[in-house]
């Protein structure tokens, strides 16, 4: 991740990822191109949901260390990052995070979940722990779980209505969906948010949703925004 100091002309953001290191080089490369079209100073967000479901989050993880795009670079938190931090924390948690794609994770790091009893969920947990590189932890650790840029707030699943986006607490930024989805209120800037998959990225006066189902639908969306009408660059 990058410093952002002056006001990007145009912001890439990027929905969730859920371990498809293919469809993010291609979203590297799209952005990339098209920067080389149009020029101008611009940003890059990810919104969260790096790890579980698909097959290469520790790939994923890689990929995003050292800032792969070619403009500053902020990376958001999402629910599934939040419930990984958990798990390294407490193997009680781990039920929940397998059914939820942790499974996938724990192979992508090389490591055999051999059942589902607590004892297989704390085995599974201290060899995280071990094969769990330092510099994704720092990563981890360093997300952001909500960024304001010129008229959007960017955060993974939504807020909540009614109450200021400095306000807004953790949790709702990382899970909520409703009421959220369905509110029609002005939130003070337009949300761009994840969490909630749908065929088609959802552009709505006070929303944005771009996540498109990576891991399930092959389709990953990255939304161009601050030149006019919001553009999609979907690979």
């Amino acid at each position: 991740m990058t410093p952002v100091h002056a006001e990007p002309r145009r912001i890439y953001a990027i929905g969730d990822i859920h371990g498809r290191l293919d469809l993010l080089d291609r979203a590297i490369g799209a952005i990339r191109r098209d920067i080389e079209e149009r020029g101008g100073a611009a940003l890059t967000v990810t919104i969260g949901d790096y790890v579980d479901r698909g097959p290469h989050s520790c790939g994923v993880l890689d990929r995003l260390l050292d800032n792969p795009f070619a403009t500053p670079y902020v990376a958001l938190k999402g629910n599934h990052e939040d419930m990984l931090e958990a798990f390294l924390a407490d193997a009680a948690v781990g039920p929940q995070w397998s059914y939820n794609g942790g499974e996938e994770t724990l192979q992508s790091y090389g490591i055999r979940l051999y059942g589902y009893a607590a004892a297989d969920f704390e085995q599974a947990r201290q060899e995280l722990c071990a094969a769990l590189p330092e510099a994704h932890l720092r990563f981890l650790r360093a997300l952001k779980t909500s960024l304001r840029r010129g008229g959007y707030f960017f955060c993974h699943a939504g807020v909540r209505p009614g109450v200021a986006l400095t306000r807004q607490r953790e949790e709702d930024l990382l899970w909520i969906r409703e009421p959220f989805l369905s509110s029609e209120r002005d939130f003070g800037a337009i949300v761009v948010h994840g969490h909630t998959p749908t065929a088609e990225p959802e552009v709505r006066p006070n929303r944005i949703g771009i996540d498109t189902g990576a891991f399930f639908s092959g389709r990953l969306t990255c939304v161009a925004l601050g030149e006019g009408e919001p553009r999609f660059l979907r690979v």
